[in-house]
């Protein structure tokens, strides 16, 4: 059984149709990518999976379970949490704050100390800064913040949206190294990423997207050799 499972998913925002008839899947222990140019539906496919825009057809299983009747703050319980683009932390609020936010599922405190101190340990940074404001932290702290928070729901399942989007080179490098050590650690991860070479380099498999649907699958080594990808993705003629 998959860890996860989507199946013909529809999904429209007003009258477009913004998904159309998606499916992937992605395996216990697997790292997925998901690649396709800006306004493939990337980021709308991880908000349908996640709850946030419920689909008018198909489905998402979460291993197993329909997670149709679900809001997606009941989602996060099931064991699934996401890292959205852009961010998102809570400016106002410390480091330390915005952890405890990530936490709010969970009520084992003794559990709960141990994921904070995990993800001190992938982020030494935050410890750093437990006490600052998240709003001044640097690009790469915030989406140090952002991964850790979502780790903070002890997630199975942890979907990536555009981890490294705006940061320099060695940052991108780093959050890279960061997402096989949550893998090897045992987090299950779909990845959508602008930088498709960096994504096939950590992804067992991969997903091409264009305009709302998946037109290629296959594994993120035979996709980094195919032609198409490597003249619309990673910038080779």
């Amino acid at each position: 059984m998959p860890m996860l499972e989507v199946e013909n998913i529809h999904s429209y925002y007003g009258n477009i149709h913004a998904l159309k008839g998606i499916s992937l899947t992605v395996e216990k222990g697997e790292i997925v990518t998901l690649i396709g140019a800006n306004g493939a539906g990337k980021t709308t496919t991880l908000r349908a999976i996640s709850g946030l825009l419920k689909p008018r057809e198909g489905y998402v299983k979460l291993e197993g379970e329909d997670l149709a009747p679900y809001p997606p703050h009941e989602i996060v319980y099931k064991g699934m949490a996401m890292v959205p683009e852009g961010r998102r932390i809570f400016a106002r609020l410390t480091v330390s704050e915005n952890l405890e936010m990530g936490a709010y599922s969970r009520k084992k405190s003794a559990e709960v100390n141990a994921d904070l101190e995990r993800v001190f340990t992938l982020f030494p940074r935050l410890k750093e800064r437990r006490s600052q404001l998240g709003g001044t932290l640097s690009g790469g702290e915030q989406q140090m913040l952002a991964t850790a928070r979502a780790l903070m729901a002890h997630p199975r399942l942890l979907l990536m949206d555009e981890p490294s989007m705006g940061l320099a080179p060695v940052l991108v490098e780093s959050i890279f190294e960061t997402i096989k050590a949550i893998n090897k650690e045992g987090t299950t991860i779909l990845l959508v990423e602008q930088n498709a070479l960096m994504a096939f380099t950590v992804a067992s498999r991969g997903y091409v997207m264009q305009t709302g649907e998946i037109v290629m699958h296959d594994t993120a080594k035979n996709l980094q050799q195919n032609k198409m990808v490597q003249k619309a993705y990673l910038g080779m003629e």
